[in-house]
């Protein structure tokens, strides 16, 4: 897999490491693939205060999609650039059908793990190429989650991927995590995904710029919410929400939902 590809192994991590300590999120699949597998982190990619912002993440993505999915239970779900998450098994996805969503060599690892059946999907597809989503019926209702995706693309690619949803369905619901420009311009000089070889990342700070014009920017959503940094204990809780959460995370990452 190219540097890119290989960032899934931090959220991995994370994901896994809080699993273990039955805090924030509960992931067998992670535990398992990660103690299997063992992976190779250095650095900062492997930090236990990084791991815990990836537990929260993934943990206020998986609460927001099943909102919207009991909302909305007609509507497809795409999970965009899915890596090796799961997702569908963490959250009750009893909708029409769930499509992970990647790159083809990330696919092709990912079934090494997850196998499909008659409501999940796994696509193999490179989100800057218009016929990325052909899989799905036109005119459809779509959930689309997109986490740890944004900052990879550049802000036409951005553009042009939400032209491409627009132009596919005739109801979305969508929810972003992306840089702001601080912190991409920040990621140069000091980012965990430098462990990995990636030292190009996108940012941005205002929610509209990548709107098509029938897709309407709805709120911003909290990464490091009190009631998930209640879950860390003593000293630890005390150094995330000061130096990690709060106005720190705010700073760096932003949270976006869309509709149409």
């Amino acid at each position: 897999m190219n540097n890119v590809n290989k960032t899934l192994y931090i959220p991995l991590y994370g994901k896994a490491y809080v699993s273990c300590k039955n805090i924030i999120l509960s992931d067998k699949s992670a535990e398992n693939i990660w103690s299997k597998e063992g992976f190779k982190l250095n650095g900062k990619s492997k930090s236990k205060w990084l791991a815990y912002y990836m537990g929260m993440r993934a943990r206020v993505f998986d609460d927001w999609t099943s909102e919207r999915i009991k909302e909305n239970p007609k509507a497809i779900v795409i999970h965009v650039g899915c890596g090796l998450d799961s997702r569908a098994e963490r959250v009750d996805a009893r909708g029409e059908a769930w499509f992970d969503l990647d790159f083809p060599e990330v696919i092709e690892e990912r079934r090494k793990y997850f196998s499909e059946n008659e409501s999940y999907r796994m696509i193999g597809a490179d989100i800057r190429e218009s016929g990325c989503l052909d899989f799905a019926s036109q005119d459809r209702s779509a959930i689309v989650i997109m986490e740890g995706v944004s900052m990879y693309l550049t802000p036409e690619e951005l553009k042009g991927f939400f032209a491409t949803l627009s132009n596919r369905f005739d109801k979305l619901t969508i929810l972003m995590d992306c840089y702001t420009t601080f912190a991409a311009r920040a990621s140069k000089i000091k980012n965990p995904i430098n462990d990995v070889g990636v030292t190009t990342v996108y940012g941005m700070d205002d929610p509209t710029l990548p709107l098509p014009s029938d897709i309407r920017f709805i709120s911003e959503h909290e990464m490091t919410p009190v009631h998930l940094m209640d879950e860390l204990k003593g000293i630890e809780k005390i150094i995330f929400s000061k130096v990690y959460g709060g106005k720190m995370s705010n700073k760096l990452y932003k949270l976006y939902e869309y509709s149409k």
